[in-house]
């Protein structure tokens, strides 16, 4: 299946999606292989322009979304690439809007920004778990349409995957998570009893009515579509999911970036030693 299967064009039933592909380990590596060749000829496309890129990650706690983090990373220059894990707001951002904390993490020109969570918090946990009232998160669904507006007509170009894994396979990463310490450094290890709760918290959204139609967020073809990704099965969501980012930043940004002309003038004068050493 190919990364343009997963794009989100109508409200997703999560509770219906029963295949969860699995891939070879010879082709996984060579997947991975060729994203992170790809993300860095990406990355270095974006330096010395205007251009400014977000990679917005959500899903259920232990979905795979710190996995995707670290294979991006790998392959990335963090001189112009960073990470920001959402947790909850810290004292002094709760009395501010919800979305001030993403304003002041938006990338500089030439930087790509990869939100481990992200405002959709408001339409997602803090409405399940009563955190926003009923008016704020119904009001969030156009401050969200809105501030994405904004960012793309300021020319930020925004990737956004979901991370869908089953109830069962959660619970079952988290046990694998009390016997094997190195997976307990991600936001998906419980570290509180409300972390625990996320089983529970994953049930309520997938078969509770959340009075919500799929016109009110963002969906279809365009550069604010949601991607997501069935990713019970660990070994295939890190590439597809990477090989869906670097397909859109391709087709925004031309990889073949023309030379400076003083900058090959100088270059082709090294090559025919005119400089005095």
């Amino acid at each position: 299946m190919k990364a343009k299967h997963f794009i989100v064009v109508e409200r997703p039933q999560l509770a219906a999606i029963t295949k969860h592909p699995r891939v070879a380990f010879a082709e996984y590596e060579r997947l991975l292989n060729s994203m992170q060749v790809t993300m860095q000829a990406i990355q270095q496309a974006y330096l010395g322009t205007r251009d400014r890129a977000v990679v917005v990650l959500e899903g259920w706690d232990a979905a795979g979304k710190g996995g995707i983090v670290r294979r991006l990373g790998w392959a990335m220059d963090p001189r112009s690439f960073k990470v920001y894990p959402i947790a909850a707001p810290l004292s002094h951002e709760a009395g501010k809007h919800y979305l001030q904390r993403f304003w002041e993490k938006l990338p500089d020109r030439g930087q790509i920004v990869v939100f481990d969570r992200s405002w959709y918090g408001r339409v997602l946990v803090e409405r399940v778990e009563g955190f926003a009232s009923k008016q704020e998160w119904k009001r969030g669904y156009e401050e969200i349409n809105q501030f994405e507006r904004m960012l793309v007509a300021d020319g930020v170009r925004i990737v956004k995957c979901f991370l869908h894994i089953t109830p069962a396979e959660q619970i079952r990463r988290f046990k694998d998570r009390l016997t094997n310490p190195l997976k307990r450094q991600g936001l998906g290890w419980p570290r509180t009893h409300a972390d625990l709760q996320q089983p529970r918290l994953a049930l309520r959204l997938l078969v509770q009515p959340l009075e919500w139609d799929h016109d009110q967020l963002l969906c279809g073809p365009d550069p604010k579509s949601w991607f997501y990704r069935p990713a019970s099965k660990a070994s295939a969501s890190p590439p597809k999911s990477g090989t869906y980012v670097t397909c859109l930043f391709e087709s925004w940004r031309s990889l073949a970036l023309a030379c400076d002309e003083k900058i090959a003038r100088s270059m082709s004068q090294i090559g025919a030693g005119r400089f005095a050493a």
